[in-house]
């Protein structure tokens, strides 16, 4: 029991305990609107969706060289590090050597290997430029997420595929090749879409540095894909294809189940939000009221053009008080020709830029561990690890690519001065990686910078500035069209490069970097006429220009 005097001394506590302050954590999650945790979602999901498709991109040049060993590098290894869970003398499911002096996996254990091994990486990637080309026009006209979710699961299926050669004993070089060019085609669908879905939920404020900061999603994929196949290269390679593909698949549900295509699916704005009191118990100040939504079935509206705030952002307004613009051409929602988006200004050249600089990146990407196991002399396992302080070099230069740009409003200019620093820097790497371990790791993370800087740049923000350019007036149907021809033809240079390197390096591997000096400085020259523009033009990205 308590007494009335106690009571009395008790109450006054609860008074105070009732209006304690919220926790800092709560706080911080409260201040964000519902709109910017759905951007938040959008953002994170489609980076960790298109990271899972680089992952299973990744195994390829990590297993080549297990398919192709020296004979006396494997026995001379086998004995220095002979272990419990791998005893000397053992090589897997592989058939009997048929000579004396090459080891691995028929049919890569003949003399003209790299040939072999370029075949496959060609296949993936001629199939995957040609692929790319439809993917876009497909994509505008289908659900962003059944398109994707059906890539994924595709993807996920023929990469395992190809690892299950290792259990099953297959020796037929049509088999692998039938694969990748299958897993080519069905990876077309990933590009096209997440950019898309991207550029549906980010209008063009900071556009470079939040894409740039996305962007980094290729070089994670690449070194966790490197670091998952590494881990199972020397011991079953064939279950460094089946875990990436598993995760791919998995990433595809969780496609399906989660992924929002546009902000108007539930009732958001694609806006960046330009102040912090933006809001109204929780709600946002920018919000089309029911019967609005209503008449959009009359007329597709787009937000980031259509909602023009009244407030100075000192305090809150109410949710009618807004304008309603009709953007112009907003009566056809037709998708875009694929000749109508090569008509926009900045496509060719950005293509043909693309091309070239694509060409050194993907050349990267497939024989940087092999290069790092011939000059360095590590096993396959170790020179995929090193090979992704490649990629890491690659995240800083995407970011350093669209914070630069965004802040000069300049693209072709930041991808023109990173391209002109490129070429000496691969020349370097080509003498400088010889003289040891750490020269090799130095020049791994600058050409990473450099080299994937305007290919990120170029792949992003670049490619969603053109796909909703000026001249298309309102036409909300170019991105994943204009997306898709930009990467299309960059892929061509991805398809080609490895090519090249896999026919050029049994004559040594300078000239490999003298054919990557040549297209670095290629992708400079498609540039030159939109750096003089915007030289000329102060305060317009290339983009924005009109010839």
């Amino acid at each position: 029991m308590y007494s009335a005097s106690s009571l009395r001394t008790e109450a006054p506590c609860l008074v105070v305990t009732s209006m304690a302050r919220l926790p800092v954590g709560i706080r911080i999650l409260v201040s964000f609107s519902r709109d910017q945790w759905y951007r938040a979602f959008t953002f994170f999901l489609t980076f960790l969706l298109y990271a899972s498709f680089h992952l299973s991109r990744k195994p390829i040049s990590i297993v080549k060289g297990e398919l192709h060993q020296d004979c006396a590098a494997v026995t001379e290894g086998e004995v220095q590090l002979n272990s419990p869970g791998r005893p000397a003398g053992y090589r897997g499911p592989q058939q009997p050597l048929d000579n004396g002096t090459d080891c691995g996996w028929a049919p890569f254990d003949k003399d003209n290997y790299q040939q072999l091994l370029g075949a496959l990486d060609y296949s993936f990637l001629c199939a995957y430029a040609v692929g790319m080309y439809l993917s876009g026009i497909i994509g505008e006209r289908l659900p962003i997420r059944y398109y994707l979710t059906f890539g994924m699961l595709a993807s996920g299926a023929f990469t395992a595929l190809f690892g299950l050669g290792y259990f099953y004993n297959i020796h037929s070089l049509g088999f692998y090749v039938v694969t990748q060019i299958i897993n080519g085609l069905v990876q077309t669908t990933g590009w096209p879409s997440v950019v898309a879905c991207l550029g549906n939920w980010f209008g063009k404020g900071r556009r470079g540095l939040i894409m740039g900061i996305w962007n980094s999603h290729t070089s994670v994929g690449n070194i966790l894909g490197s670091l998952i196949a590494g881990y199972w290269v020397s011991t079953c390679w064939g279950l460094s294809f089946i875990v990436p593909g598993a995760i791919v698949a998995a990433m595809g549900i969780v496609c399906f189940l989660f992924l929002i295509e546009h902000p108007r699916d539930i009732k958001c704005s694609s806006m960046l939000p330009t102040h912090s009191r933006g809001r109204e118990n929780g709600t946002d100040r920018c919000r089309l009221p029911k019967q609005i939504l209503h008449s959009e079935k009359r007329t597709l509206l787009d937000t980031e053009t259509q909602c023009l705030l009244l407030s100075d952002g000192r305090g809150s307004v109410h949710p009618n008080h807004f304008i309603i613009l009709q953007a112009e051409g907003t009566s056809s929602t037709a998708a875009i020709s694929f000749t109508g988006a090569l008509r926009i200004p900045g496509v060719i050249e950005f293509s043909l830029c693309l091309l070239f600089a694509k060409l050194v990146s993907y050349t990267f990407l497939f024989w940087l561990p092999l290069y790092i196991t011939s000059v360095d002399h590590l096993d396959a396992q170790h020179a995929g690890e090193l090979s992704t302080l490649f990629d890491v070099g690659g995240i800083f230069g995407g970011i350093l690519a669209g914070l630069v740009s965004d802040r000069l409003e300049k693209r072709a200019s930041t991808c023109g001065l990173m391209l002109l620093l490129a070429a000496p820097t691969l020349y370097a790497f080509s003498a400088i990686s010889k003289m040891g371990l750490e020269a090799t790791i130095a020049m791994l993370l600058l050409s990473g910078v450099l080299v994937s800087g305007p290919y990120a740049l170029i792949t992003t923000a670049v490619s969603a500035d053109l796909g909703t350019h000026k001249s298309l007036k309102g036409n909300a149907h170019a991105l994943a069209t204009v997306t898709a021809i930009i990467d299309g033809t960059g892929s061509v240079g991805a398809a080609v490069g490895p090519l090249l390197a896999g026919l050029i390096s049994p004559s040594g591997w300078n000239n490999v970097f003298y054919m990557l000096m040549f297209a670095d400085a290629c992708a400079l020259l498609c540039l030159i006429r939109l750096i003089h523009k915007e030289l000329g033009c102060t305060g317009k990205p290339a983009g924005d220009q009109v010839p």
